[in-house]
Parts: structure tokens; C-alpha cells; sequence
């Protein structure tokens, strides 16, 4: 599976944050760093709901870039 993934600038680092797994959030110093912050946490996030029992969501998020 492929989550999209949606990274922001903070004042002093990066986040990130995974539309289709809510509350799956990651931050780091630089994009790189939040990227693999953010791929550990899917895969976090996905053993947790797997341990609770819960369904896991499949991607539906769609990204694209656009200029205005």
C-alpha cells in the first residue's frame, strides 16, 4: 500500500501527517529526516490498528500539485 503523505514547514522543523491514517503524525529537523520519521510511523500505526483489531484504511488520498 501507498499513503500519501502531506509534509509542512514548522517554525523550526518539519511535520508531516498521513490524511488516510488519522493521528499518524511524525516531525524532524529536515524533510529528509521527516520522511523516514513519518514511514516509521505508518508502520506504527498500521501494527497498532492490526494488534486492536481494527480495519486497516485503505489510501484514498490523491495528491497532486497545481498551479494557480
Amino acid at each position: 500500500m501507498r499513503y500519501a503523505i502531506v509534509i509542512e514547514k514548522a517554525r523550526r522543523n518539519f511535520s508531516a501527517y498521513v490524511p488516510d491514517l488519522p493521528g499518524c503524525v511524525a516531525t524532524g529537523a529536515t524533510v529528509k529526516e521527516t520522511e523516514s520519521n513519518i514511514r516509521e510511523a505508518i508502520r506504527f500505526h498500521i501494527e497498532g490498528l492490526r494488534e486492536d483489531g481494527l480495519p486497516i484504511p485503505a489510501p484514498t488520498s490523491i495528491c497532486e500539485y497545481v498551479e494557480p
